[in-house]
């Protein structure tokens, strides 16, 4: 096994630590902490007790890892941080550990987290998200896979952004933002569909046409939302597996969902 350790870095006795690690200067890493094959923590890394970080990420100075839950339900159960691999994890970033006895806050892969930024307690990340400088994920937040936030941007607790969206910076998200869209202004509405993020995905313009003119029947129509989704419900069988996947999401909201602007 090759892994080179800073002299001034330190490294408590129980962390499992990869092959081809690198643990530059002033890092810390705890007992119980477990680092992937190939990760690089540049600087100023601190990874707590219950953290696994992933292979061949890579992780900038006084980035924070696996500290307790910024939660008043939190009473010192062991609870656990998970990132996958082929992540960018820039300065200051901080990634919390769940509530809740062996529950999890999980980053998936190929993530790309800039500076500042806050992912709290429980909150599920997909893979190839795109968080930009210090966006704050609340408790309990689900992010989709190819998700896109613009910096300063901040979601509620519980609120579920799906795949493929993209979400403006600076707005405050405070209801579900369903998959494909593009989300801006204030209050928070869907703008459009995430064209160029669909295109990357490879979802051809077929594809693409079919969902815009679903959310055309849902909040275009005239006929009242509930009414207008109640009838795409029964007719779920006849979508394609896109259509299929917004009607499931609109069916999994609790904090109710955004709107398209008017």
């Amino acid at each position: 096994m090759s892994v080179k350790i800073h002299p001034t870095a330190i490294i408590n006795s129980g962390a499992e630590i990869g092959d081809n690690v690198n643990i530059g200067p002033y890092c810390y890493i705890e007992e119980k902490a477990k680092i992937g094959d190939g990760t690089n923590l540049i600087a100023f890394v601190t990874v707590r007790n219950y953290a696994e970080i992933g292979k061949n990420c890579i992780i900038h100075p006084y980035t924070a890892i696996g500290g307790e839950p910024q939660d008043h339900g939190y009473s010192n159960e062991i609870t656990h941080v998970i990132i996958g691999d082929n992540n960018l994890i820039r300065e200051n970033v901080t990634i919390n550990r769940a509530t809740g006895e062996g529950n999890e806050t999980r980053v998936g892969n190929n993530c790309f987290i800039m500076d500042s930024v806050h992912i709290a307690h429980n909150v599920k990340v997909g893979d190839n998200v795109t968080i930009a400088n210090k966006v704050g994920l609340s408790g309990y937040v689900q992010v989709g896979d190819h998700v896109v936030f613009g910096g300063m941007a901040g979601v509620h607790q519980f609120v579920r952004i799906g795949s493929y969206c993209m979400i403006g910076g600076l707005y405050r998200v405070v209801k579900d933002v369903p998959p494909y869209t593009l989300a801006s202004g204030e209050p928070l509405r869907l703008t459009g569909l995430n064209k160029v993020g669909l295109e990357r995905g490879g979802l051809n313009e077929e594809v693409r046409r079919k969902i815009l003119d679903f959310y055309i029947s849902l909040y275009k129509s005239g006929k009242l939302f509930t009414q207008a989704l109640n009838e795409a419900k029964e007719n779920i069988n006849s979508y394609i597996p896109e259509i299929q996947h917004i009607i499931n999401f609109y069916e999994g909201s609790h904090r109710g969902v955004t709107f398209w602007a008017k």
